[in-house]
């Protein structure tokens, strides 16, 4: 059973969600907030799989919270925008991915499904302009020192993860097979202590791997 945390202030929207993701034979809606605060607390006390984090929230906001999330949750943010300043900083918190609110309900029950499973939730062509748009005006860069660690090969995988390509189209690109895209992945994951594909993504761009407009 997947358990998932919801945090919006707007209670019609908290009340949508979650009769959405009830009825879900595999998820449940352990704990709703109205805030990032009371999210962070939640997230602390019912050990949720997932949280559905809103970014704009009056007190502390979604980027603030994901920030003070304690291991474990992996986090969606919710936006109105698709190209919202903020979802940057947020993938570079430790938010696995995002959705804009409009989202059809099918793709948001996938979504909470890919995100539990250990997956990043990004949509290369949404997230490829939204990194490009916003990589170079991160604040304080990741450091991107463990980079010497990576093999060519993985560099070359990396910098490919860095425009959006999944692993099959990695494969494609590189000349072997999809399993062992995935395996370098998983690899400069581990390297780079890089807590998913998100962040993978947002590495390659600080480290200069890929240059915004390489899409």
């Amino acid at each position: 059973m997947i358990k998932v945390l919801l945090a919006d202030d707007q209670a019609l929207v908290r009340a949508g969600f979650r009769a959405l993701l009830d009825a879900q034979p595999d998820m449940t809606v352990v704990a709703e907030a109205a805030d990032g605060a009371q999210a962070v607390r939640l997230a602390g006390t019912t050990a949720p799989d997932v949280v559905l984090m809103d970014i704009r929230m009056p007190g502390t906001d979604g980027l603030t919270a994901t920030r003070q999330m304690p291991a474990g949750p992996r986090i969606i943010i919710l936006t109105t925008f698709e190209l919202d300043e903020y979802v940057f900083e947020a993938l570079r918190g430790g938010a696995s991915g995002f959705l804009v609110k409009d989202t059809e309900p099918a793709e948001l029950i996938q979504a909470v499904r890919v995100v539990a499973a250990g997956e990043a939730l990004l949509s290369p062509s949404v997230t490829r302009r939204l990194i490009a748009e916003y990589a170079t005006r991160a604040k304080e860069p990741m450091s991107s020192d463990g980079l010497e660690l990576l093999t060519e090969r993985e560099r070359e995988v990396l910098a490919l993860v860095g425009t959006g390509m999944t692993n099959d189209e990695i494969a494609a690109r590189l000349f072997m097979s999809p399993a062992t895209a995935k395996t370098h992945v998983s690899r400069a994951m581990m390297k780079l202590h890089a807590r998913d594909r998100a962040q993978l993504v947002v590495i390659a761009y600080e480290s200069g791997l890929v240059k915004p407009g390489w899409l």
